[in-house]
């Protein structure tokens, strides 16, 4: 694996951690993300992540991640919504997962952010950075909305973002899109693809 690879990889490996809901086990491993992260990206957050009471950390990523409909975890939702058309947009990331030997857990969707930064970061960093390029404007939105919000959990974001290619005009058009017009609302079709539980309305 070549230096820029591994550096995706390990940037990809932090920032799942750190996306994940706190938890003490998390705070303690700070000292140790710090050390071998490969991007000062992650600061404000690792230094948000010491300096803030644990229950109040856990408030605060609740009202971030499960309250907003722009700032969501789960990537397809910002292109297809609650649609049918998210249906098969899933099915795309399983079958990334499932070519390289992985089954994801029934009760956990496979476009979750988290999911795919350790995919990236544990099997596969060519595929798992090319599943987060297919879902570039999504990504970016998320990323914009944290920054909007003054969310520490930008960083993990801005860090995500660093790995990946500069975005292209289209790629800013679609962004601009996603932002003005918000997911799709129609909710159908998503009956054999999990539970909707968390998912911001």
């Amino acid at each position: 694996m070549t230096r820029d690879r591994r550096g995706a990889a390990l940037t990809h490996r932090i920032a799942a951690l750190l996306l994940e809901y706190p938890t003490a086990e998390l705070v303690a491993q700070v000292p140790t993300l710090r050390a071998v992260a490969p991007t000062p990206a992650f600061e404000p957050l690792l230094d948000h992540l010491v300096a803030t009471p644990l229950e109040a950390l856990t408030a605060e990523y609740v009202d971030t991640f499960d309250l907003h409909r722009k700032v969501c975890l789960h990537l397809t939702y910002y292109a297809y919504g609650d649609t049918r058309e998210r249906g098969m947009a899933l099915l795309a990331f399983k079958r990334a997962y499932r070519a390289a030997g992985l089954e994801v857990s029934a009760d956990e969707l496979p476009d979750h952010l988290c999911v795919v930064l350790e995919f990236s970061a544990t099997e596969d960093v060519e595929v798992g950075t090319r599943l987060l390029l297919e879902h570039r404007a999504g990504l970016e939105l998320l990323r914009l909305a944290l920054v909007d919000r003054g969310s520490p959990w930008a960083a993990a974001l801005t860090a995500v973002c660093s790995t990946l290619p500069a975005l292209r005009g289209d790629e800013r058009e679609a962004v601009a899109r996603l932002a003005a017009e918000g997911p799709p609302g129609e909710q159908v079709g998503l009956e054999p693809y999990g539970a909707m539980a968390g998912m911001p309305r």
